[in-house]
Parts: structure tokens; sequence; C-alpha cells
């Protein structure tokens, strides 16, 4: 680990002020962000520790929905009872993210700006236009078994790794954001993460020294949530294939519907194809089908990962059938 010095913030406009300097960074919970110090992949000169900021309450807005702060533990959302009650969904997302001892550590903020876990990223003697812009892509051609189906091309096909973020998609969250200029603005989750193209170095459009200050849930919407992640073992283990789901049917047709996936593509993917195929349909498996077959329609695979198609299929059908129903 390379030297670096450290101040922590006493508030946020002055945490902003402060990570305005070349080479800082922010630092909460560090459950990323120090193992990369460790591996000299993220190079820090300045830390700014924002984990003591008053930032941390979970409590409802005036329209029904929802403010989590972003120094909010995981562990802490997961387990409030507006969360639980209101969004499962994301709940469930939580608890299935990581150890209990993880989810005490990690913060709100923390969680969505995780970087890849792809081996060859953290693999410093490894081509990766991730961690080193120009040096290529070694997981294409390479062991690339975890990694990304859909919105990959020549330059990247790693995988975004929270769970979290995947479960926000599906409820339409927005970042709340304090730029250097000290003004807050807001940015859809949908919008907020970038897929690769010519700058997989740049995962989202946070600007230089913006903080995450919270995150906002709009009300929750009509019908049944639910989180389901395809692992290769049972405890902390990031996702081959997971979705988000929220459905609401009546008299046994879907009205409504919203679907992501997580561990597809180098963001959380909203399938708005999937979502399209179920509205308006009977709530049964030859409709779950449908969608899948027009969700993974541009699925390509690289090899050790053809597997994730057929699997994304088959998770998407199972989730929509425990929160709709199937006859």
């Amino acid at each position: 680990m390379r030297p670096f010095t450290y101040e922590r913030a006493t508030d946020a406009r002055a945490a902003v002020a402060a990570v305005s300097r070349d080479g800082a960074k922010f630092i909460s919970g560090g459950t990323n962000l120090l193992d990369l110090m460790k591996l000299d992949i993220e190079k820090p000169s300045h830390l700014v520790d924002i984990s003591r900021l008053p930032l941390r309450d979970i409590g409802e807005l005036p329209d029904g929905g929802l403010r989590i702060g972003a120094q909010a533990a995981n562990s802490e959302v997961a387990a409030d009872t507006h969360v639980r009650t209101r969004y499962p969904v994301l709940s469930e997302a939580l608890v299935s993210g990581a150890s209990g001892q993880l989810r005490n550590k990690a913060s709100t903020g923390g969680n969505l700006l995780q970087r890849t876990r792809c081996p060859y990223f953290y693999d410093t003697a490894a081509g990766c236009n991730k961690r080193d812009p120009g040096s290529g892509c070694s997981a294409i051609g390479g062991f690339n078994r975890i990694h990304a189906i859909l919105g990959a091309d020549a330059s990247c096909i790693a995988t975004h790794p929270s769970d979290m973020a995947v479960a926000l998609t599906a409820l339409d969250a927005e970042i709340e954001l304090l730029g250097v200029d000290q003004k807050v603005r807001r940015v859809a989750i949908a919008d907020f993460y970038r897929l690769p193209g010519d700058t997989p170095h740049i995962e989202n459009v946070l600007r230089p020294g913006e903080m995450i200050t919270g995150v906002l849930l709009p009300p929750p919407p009509p019908g049944r949530q639910r989180y389901r992640k395809v692992r290769d073992r049972a405890s902390y283990e990031f996702a081959l294939v997971s979705v988000a789901a929220v459905v609401s049917t009546e008299q046994g047709t879907i009205s409504e519907a919203r679907v992501a996936f997580g561990g597809v593509a180098h963001k959380p993917w909203r399938s708005s194809e999937a979502e399209d195929a179920v509205i308006g349909r009977p709530a049964t498996m030859a409709t779950y089908r449908a969608a899948a077959e027009v969700a993974m329609r541009d699925a390509v695979g690289q090899g050790d990962n053809d597997f994730k198609i057929d699997l994304a299929k088959r998770t998407l059908c199972r989730t929509l059938a425990q929160v709709a129903g199937a006859s």
C-alpha cells in the first residue's frame, strides 16, 4: 500500500471541498477501497473519511417514498421496518449481498460505487481497460465465467457486483449528489451507471469531487416483490445471475411489471423488453418464457459464460412465477 494522508470530514460541504484536491478520494466503510489500495489498483494520496457524517437516517418522504442516507449501513437498511414492509426486494438484495460483518460496515453510498470483481481487474499483470485504459481486456479469450452477456463490447466485459443497485433499479430510485459547487442534484439510477464504450474506466456519471448523500425511493409500486440471486455457493458470493422483480396482477392478468437483472452486464440491467412482454398477458409460465426470450435476445456469451444466457432465462421465469403466480 502506498503512503497517503488522512482527514476526517466534519460536514458534507467540507468533505466535497477536501476531496477536490488532486489524488483525494472519499472513504467510508472501506470494504472495497482498502482492498484495492493494498493491491495497488487504487492509488489515492489523500483519504477523506466521511463515515461519521450525519447521513445515516432512513426517513419517510412527503410523497410516501423513503430517503436512505448514504452512510446508512447495509445491515441497517435491510432491517429497517419501512424497507422490509414496503420495499422487500431491497431488503432481500442486501441480505443476499454480503456477510453479516460486511453488511455492518458497508455504507449505502459505498455499495453503489463498488468496483467490479473481474479477476483481471485485480491482477495488475493482466491487461484491463477498466484499470489501465488502452491495455486491452484479458477476460475476452480468457477465463470469463462470471462476465457480462449484455451491454458489453470489445473494451470490457466486466459485470457490476452490487445486489442493492439491482433492486434500486427495479424500484426507480434516484441518487442524491452534492457537488463541489455545494449544489445538490438528483440522478435516476437508470442514468447513473455507464456502459463501457470507449471509457470502461468511467463507470458512472459522478462529477469530480461529487459525493453521494442519499438514495430516494418513490412510493412503493403495486404488487409483490422478490429478489432472486443465483451464485456458486449459498454463503457470501457475487451473483452469476440475479433478478429483481415487482409484479402486480388483476384476475390472473399481469397489470404492472418491473424487471432488473444483476450479474449480466456492466451495470444493473433494467429489461423493458421483459416488462412489455408480460404486461397485459396471463400470469402463466408460457408468458414468463416468452419474456425471458426477449430479455436475452441480444445476449452474447464469451465461451465460459455461455451458460448464463439460459440461466438468466430460467431465473427470470422462476422469479416471475413466485411474484405473479403460474398456471
